[in-house]
């Protein structure tokens, strides 16, 4: 089987920084109009539960892809702490795919 050339390699991807990481997959999902990935990245954030809150759950009506980048945009400032390397790891899969 060959692989996507135009697939960015693990090594690649990793020596990037988290928010390089981050920009790059959201912009693929927003191109992509995939709001399963962000309601995804959203519930690794500290604080996830209150955020999901806000929106309600990702399967219920109304939460659209500007809703989700938006709400993640709110927590952007915020230390990601122990949730940043899943939050990585997440970027990178969603990335390498």
């Amino acid at each position: 089987m060959l692989s996507d050339m135009t697939t960015p390699g693990f090594a690649e991807l990793d020596a990037l920084s988290t928010e390089k990481l981050r920009e790059r997959a959201f912009a693929r999902a927003r191109e992509k109009r995939d709001v399963r990935f962000f309601w995804s990245v959203l519930g690794h954030l500290p604080d996830a539960d209150e955020a999901a809150a806000l929106d309600g759950a990702p399967n219920s009506i109304g939460p659209t892809i500007d809703e989700a980048v938006a709400l993640y945009r709110e927590l952007e400032g915020r230390n990601l702490g122990e949730q940043e390397p899943l939050l990585r790891a997440a970027f990178i899969d969603y990335l390498g795919k």
